[in-house]
């Protein structure tokens, strides 16, 4: 089902939602490594929302039930995939205080206007003791320092953020308790096979942080 919420939306996701979607056919490998770094932080059991759900592809393999987008187009697929998914923007969440288990936020962190804002948010519909998943392209990593100076028709848009700004960012939005895991340790186009996630951050291009709301 797709609800609507009053908006700004990001014109280059709608035009390119096609391509978008279809990275993931064509990087399964790195898909299914990603995939497997955010299990390593996400609940098993609850309710959680994909912030920047874009065309559903983590919720669904992931069994998220609900996810916002601000583009309009891609929460039209995420819908088809079964998400109960509405159009508006992270900084205003139209959700009730303590809804969710869990709040996923893949990549679109570093799209926003107000990341701290979302953080917020995100910490507002959290049920006490909930978790937060941020997945991240880590600016100081090698896969970073490519997407900076490639001509990427999704990342030239982008603020990328490095694993201790993300930190600091999570604890000034009421987060604490941070973990890490990290994947993507060669270039997409070499990635044949899925990678095992190994913890920390350092060495992979991919990730994951989960941070806990208190009691």
């Amino acid at each position: 089902m797709i609800k609507e919420t009053k908006t700004e939306m990001p014109n280059i996701f709608n035009e390119h939602y096609e391509k978008y979607d279809a990275w993931y056919d064509n990087h399964q490998a790195a898909f299914l490594s990603e995939i497997a770094a955010i299990k390593k932080l996400l609940p098993a059991t609850g309710q959680g929302l994909e912030i920047g759900v874009g065309t559903g592809r983590f919720a669904k393999a992931l069994n998220i039930s609900h996810g916002i987008d601000p583009a309009e187009k891609m929460v039209v697929l995420a819908s088809k995939r079964g998400i109960d998914v509405c159009v508006g923007k992270g900084e205003l969440l139209p959700y009730e205080n303590e809804s969710f288990d869990y709040v996923l936020i893949m990549i679109a962190l570093c799209f926003v206007r107000d990341p701290v804002e979302v953080l917020k948010q995100a910490n507002r519909v959290l049920k006490k003791n909930g978790k937060i998943i941020i997945g991240i392209v880590d600016r100081e990593s090698f896969l970073g320092k490519f997407y900076q100076k490639k001509e990427s028709v999704f990342y030239k848009e982008a603020r990328f953020f490095s694993v201790p700004e993300l930190r600091e960012l999570l604890k000034t939005a009421g987060f604490d308790n941070p973990h890490y895991f990290q994947t993507i340790f060669r270039l997409l186009e070499d990635i044949t096979v899925e990678e095992e996630p190994q913890e920390g951050f350092g060495k992979g291009g991919f990730v994951v942080v989960g941070a806990d709301k208190p009691f």
